[in-house]
C-alpha cells in the first residue's frame, strides 16, 4: 500500500491523505513490478493518448518537456475523456461533488511508479481560499493553478447533458507522481502542466457539451492572472 496525498487539498493547502492500492487508479498496462510492461505493447505519439481527442499537439509537445519522451504507452481503450464524462454524468444525477480517474501516462522507458495521472472532480462550487504557495494563478475558467509538477483547471459547465438546473463546476488535474524531483526549467515545466491540464478541460467541456465551453478559450492562457 502507499500514501496518496490528494491533489484537491494540496491546491487549497490543506493536507488529506488517502491509502490507496499500490495500483492506484487502474494503472494502464499493470504488471508485476516496478517496470511498466514493454513485450509487445504499443507506444504512440502524445496524440493519441487518452482517447485521442484530449491531447492537442501544444499539449503533446508539453507531455515531451515534462517526461523528456515523445512516445508514450498505449492508453487502456476505457481510459479515455469519453468514458470519464459518462462517469461524471452518472455523478452529477445524485451529487453535485464526486471524482475519478481519466487516464493515466507513461512515457515509453517509464517505471510504475513514474507517470501522469488526469483526474476530474465535481467541487461543489467556484474554487474558495488560497491556493498552496507553489502554485501560479492563470486566467483560464474559473480558476487555473500551475507548478513544476502539476496543473489544474477548473470551469464552470451548463449543459442539456447534466440533470438539473445548476451548473457543474469540474476541476481537471494534472500530476506528476514520480520518486525524482522536477527536471528542467520550472518556468516552462508550468506551462507544460497548464497546457495539459487545459486541453483535457477543453476536451471535457466539449464532450459534456458545456454553453461556450465553459468558458474556456481555444487556446491556455499562460500569463499569471
Amino acid at each position: 500500500m502507499q500514501m496518496v496525498i490528494s491533489l484537491g487539498a494540496v491546491r487549497d493547502g490543506l493536507v488529506a491523505a488517502t491509502v490507496v492500492g499500490s495500483m492506484a487508479f487502474g494503472a494502464v498496462g499493470c504488471s508485476g513490478g516496478d517496470e511498466a510492461p514493454k513485450g509487445d505493447d504499443k507506444f504512440v505519439a502524445g496524440t493519441r493518448l487518452c482517447g485521442g481527442t484530449a491531447v492537442s499537439a501544444a499539449a503533446a509537445e508539453s507531455l515531451k518537456t515534462i517526461t523528456g519522451a515523445s512516445r508514450f504507452e498505449e492508453s487502456d481503450e476505457e481510459s479515455t475523456v469519453a468514458d470519464a464524462a459518462k462517469s461524471l454524468m452518472q455523478e452529477f444525477t445524485s451529487s453535485i461533488t464526486g471524482d475519478g480517474d481519466i487516464c493515466q501516462v507513461f512515457a515509453n522507458d517509464a517505471a510504475l511508479s513514474d507517470r501522469l495521472e488526469v483526474t476530474w472532480e465535481l467541487t461543489g462550487g467556484p474554487p474558495k481560499g488560497e491556493p498552496a504557495s507553489k502554485f501560479t494563478v492563470l486566467r483560464m475558467g474559473e480558476r487555473a493553478l500551475t507548478a513544476a509538477d502539476a496543473g489544474a483547471v477548473q470551469f464552470a459547465c451548463r449543459s442539456g447533458k447534466l440533470s438539473g438546473s445548476l451548473p457543474a463546476h469540474i476541476d481537471i488535474g494534472v500530476e506528476r507522481w514520480s520518486p525524482k524531483d522536477p527536471e528542467g526549467d520550472p518556468e516552462k515545466l508550468k506551462d507544460a502542466y497548464a497546457t495539459v491540464a487545459h486541453s483535457f478541460a477543453l476536451a471535457m467541456a466539449k464532450e459534456l457539451g458545456c454553453e461556450n465551453d465553459g468558458g474556456l478559450e481555444t487556446r491556455p492562457s499562460l500569463d499569471p492572472a
